[in-house]
């Protein structure tokens, strides 16, 4: 199947790159400059792709170790740091993911990466991993002026890497992913091993998928008309 003219987007944490370990440890570290235990993570996991405050808030009501305001936000700018310095210790891509993208590749697609992790650090992470070349666009949470699930976060990385959103399609593992495609009009492909509290097929993306290696099947089988 010729894929010329169609833009594959992924979401990033959860979706190419596992990425739990190091974000999970910057709490840990964190934690531990702070003179507190460390909090299971299995707490904080489904939480990934909410984002790194709202891993934060979880661990802290755990240990009922409330903060003012400005203390958390000083503590989640540590995190910040901490993860930076750690972005890519022990973090991978999924399993069957870049024998993938090659395919993808050679088959025409254009490649892009829509996240809502700061795009700075969306680089460095997949640069670090030999992923980023990879990709036509990489666009942030900080890239436009709005973020997922804002439609114009999608569209607007689709024509960043010289694409069309008619002829796109999104992949994520979590609801806020599957909530940006619909709101876009772009089919979605939903991963089960990422970061979400509920069953990813509660959300009624329009595939999904348990492994990379089933990912050209589902993409072949989705509502779009040029596939």
């Amino acid at each position: 199947m010729n894929l010329a003219g169609t833009t594959i987007v992924f979401d990033l944490d959860g979706t190419l790159v596992d990425t739990a370990p190091d974000l999970l440890g910057a709490v840990d570290l964190l934690l531990g400059e702070k003179g507190l235990p460390t909090v299971p993570h299995e707490l904080m996991r489904p939480l990934i792709s909410i984002g790194s405050r709202a891993m934060l808030t979880r661990a802290l009501d755990h240990l009922e170790h409330p903060l003012a305001p400005p203390t958390f936000d000083a503590w989640w700018q540590r995190y910040l740091q901490l993860y930076a310095a750690n972005i890519a210790v022990a973090s991978r891509p999924f399993d069957g993911l870049v024998p993938v993208l090659d395919r993808l590749a050679v088959r025409g697609a254009t490649l892009a990466v829509c996240t809502n992790k700061i795009e700075a650090m969306s680089k460095t992470l997949l640069r670090n991993l030999g992923l980023a070349s990879r990709f036509h666009a990489i666009a942030g949470r900080d890239t436009f002026p709005v973020c997922k699930p804002n439609p114009d976060h999608l569209t607007g990385a689709i024509r960043l890497a010289g694409g069309d959103p008619l002829r796109a399609v999104m992949v994520g593992d979590s609801d806020v992913d599957i909530a940006t495609a619909r709101n876009a009009r772009i089919p979605v492909i939903a991963v089960t091993f990422g970061y979400v509290e509920a069953p990813i097929e509660s959300f009624r993306p329009d595939a999904v998928i348990g492994h990379y290696r089933d990912f050209e099947a589902a993409l072949a089988g989705l509502p779009m008309p040029q596939m």
